[in-house]
């Protein structure tokens, strides 16, 4: 017989997910599962200040401004952003809960298990 090294990736989950948690993650997961909101969505994260008027995020797209505005209902539907009117426009910022959320959905919660030798027999060997 032969030792093989193998080592074990950390976990990604506590726990199975319930439900309710799994329909919550689904709805944000389709959210961001589209190029466009993908893209809004880290804009916004990542704009100075922590929020983005919807005048500076339209210019980045070859798209109208009501296309634009059905992105942005759809992550706010999805409770990733939030906005808020200020005279004419709107200014939108990341809700970090609900991204968080999806952030810890695939974070291992440890370090991997070290590596543990097994034993296998190799055929023809």
């Amino acid at each position: 017989m032969t030792a093989v090294t193998i080592q074990c990736c950390a976990p990604i989950a506590r726990e199975p997910l319930t439900e309710g948690a799994a329909t919550e993650l689904a709805s944000m997961l389709k959210a961001v599962a589209d190029p466009v909101r993908l893209r809004l969505l880290s804009m916004i994260g990542s704009h100075a200040g922590g929020e983005a008027c919807v005048c500076d995020l339209t210019d980045a797209f070859d798209l109208t401004a009501p296309t634009i505005s059905h992105h942005l209902k759809v992550l706010r539907t999805a409770g990733l952003i939030d906005g808020e009117r200020r005279g004419t426009w709107v200014y939108y910022r990341i809700i970090p809960e609900a991204v968080n959320k999806l952030g810890t959905l695939f974070a291992p919660l440890t370090d991997p298990a070290p590596a543990q030798p097994v034993d296998v027999e190799l055929i023809g060997v």
